[in-house]
This record gives C-alpha cells, sequence and structure tokens, in this order.
C-alpha cells in the first residue's frame, strides 16, 4: 500500500438537467479533492528534493560514483603527464 493518496480519477460532471446547488456541491468536492492532490505532490516533491535525505539513502551508489571519477580523474592525469 502506498503511503500516498491515488490521483484523483476525473468525474462525470457537465450532466445536463442538475440543479445549481448539485453544481455547487460537485464544484466543492473538486475543490476538495484537487486541495488534497496538492498537498500530497508537495509533500512529495518536498522529499524528492531534500538532498541530505537522499544522500543517506543512496550512500553506497554515492561511493562507487565517487571511486569511478577518482580513477578516471587520477588515470587520466597520469596519462597526461606521461606525454
Amino acid at each position: 500500500m502506498s503511503a500516498y493518496p491515488e490521483p484523483v480519477r476525473p468525474r462525470t460532471t457537465g450532466l445536463p438537467g442538475r440543479s445549481p446547488e448539485q453544481i455547487r456541491r460537485d464544484i466543492d468536492a473538486q475543490r476538495q479533492e484537487l486541495s488534497h492532490s496538492v498537498e500530497a505532490l508537495r509533500g512529495r516533491v518536498g522529499e524528492l528534493t531534500d538532498w541530505r535525505r537522499q544522500v543517506r539513502e543512496h550512500q553506497r551508489e554515492l561511493a562507487i560514483g565517487a571511486a569511478v571519477v577518482g580513477f578516471a580523474v587520477g588515470g587520466w592525469l597520469a596519462f597526461k603527464r606521461r606525454k
């Protein structure tokens, strides 16, 4: 089960013969659904842009990447000195 609410599914609105009160209720319901979706999106964006958390969660990958870059730069410098 996901920690995030499910995305808002479109509803069939705009049916002919609805009263103004039904339309108002539908608009209010849509506003509430949109508000929940925006809040969920804000939370998700906050998680994804938290670089400290990303570093904590991906320490192994970062260490491997740093080692590869270090070897590549070291090899390039050694090769350049030989010339």
